[in-house]
């Protein structure tokens, strides 16, 4: 088959497939998928597409094949595949930037080494290398002028740039979505707003176990330093969203409070702390170190190699 037929055929399916979208209601899906049978009149189409260019072709032959000597030349010779200028200036193109002698020319670039019958050629390098071989030795110069003479920024000094403008992103990205902090990313919230915020979620939820003034009823003393599950803004967050130890009574507010909610309220009993209330229960829990470093839980600790210091000794000495 010839590539116009391939063509023709290409293009009658692309036709007929987007004349059947445009025709078939789907509403919001594709024709296609909405209505496998559309698939199956594709393939009858196809089918014809094909079977009429061969009989097409098959026509053409049997004519072809009743023409005598000098008019199947006439024919040959008018039918015969122009090429396209631009393919002309394309490969054009391609042998200068190749930069190879024409097999013609051959005989000129011939250097006195055989073997096997295997001659070799001396060939110019291709136009495109040399180019390229320059045009680093430019890049080179710019890049040694702009980061050695300039002392423009380097690689570790951008990395600190791109550092900066995340840790900007992230707190913009953290202020428009309150609600999606969890005990793994809440901050201890200072705000007024958020204080009063929590406080309100405290009085509504909270004061019936601990008082209004955190100095504990049925719940523990949250106005003093010790801290029966953690005294981190994490530590009261998560009791907050999963409740407190098992059969005391303190239930996960998670289902009843909004994230954003439970890390003000979380803070808001932060806030409480050293006020000592005068009724408050006795300490409960351990004392809580609040500039302890924190567990590693075996993790490992991820190094800056970029900003490590190497000394080298000398082991002979």
């Amino acid at each position: 088959m010839k590539t116009a037929s391939i063509l023709r055929i290409v293009g009658l399916m692309i036709l007929a497939f987007f004349l059947l979208e445009f025709v078939v209601d789907s509403g919001d899906q594709w024709a296609v998928a909405k209505f496998p049978i559309i698939w199956l009149i594709l393939v009858v189409l196809l089918l014809f597409a094909v079977a009429l260019e061969l009989m097409i072709g098959a026509l053409q032959n049997i004519l072809y094949r009743t023409l005598d000597s000098d008019a199947k030349l006439r024919y040959d010779t008018e039918h015969q595949p122009k090429e396209l200028p631009q393919l002309v200036w394309l490969k054009r193109k391609y042998t200068e930037m190749v930069g190879v002698a024409p097999i013609e020319l051959e005989q000129t670039v011939v250097l006195d080494h055989d073997y096997d019958g295997i001659r070799e050629l001396d060939n110019n390098l291709p136009p495109w290398w040399i180019y390229l071989f320059y045009a680093s030795i430019v890049f080179a110069v710019v890049y040694m002028v702009r980061f050695h003479i300039f002392d423009g920024t380097n690689q570790a000094q951008e990395y600190e740039l791109e550092v900066a403008e995340a840790k900007v992103a992230v707190a913009e990205f953290k202020k428009n979505n309150k609600d999606l902090v969890d005990a793994n990313t809440v901050e201890l919230l200072t705000d007024k707003a958020d204080l009063a915020a929590g406080k309100a979620v405290y009085e509504a939820n909270c004061v019936a176990c601990h008082k209004d003034n955190g100095g504990g009823g049925i719940g523990p003393n949250l106005a003093d330093a010790y801290w029966i599950l953690g005294g981190g803004i994490k530590d009261v967050f998560h009791t907050v969203s999963e409740g407190g130890r098992a059969g005391k009574g303190m239930i996960a507010w998670k289902t009843e409070l909004k994230p954003i909610e439970m890390a003000q309220v979380a803070s808001y009993v932060l806030s409480l702390g050293g006020t000592n209330p005068a009724d408050g229960k006795e300490p409960e829990g351990d004392l809580y170190d609040s500039g302890a470093a924190p567990a590693t839980d075996g993790k490992a600790t991820i190094v800056d190699s970029t900003k490590v210091d190497v000394k080298v000794v000398d082991a002979t000495k």
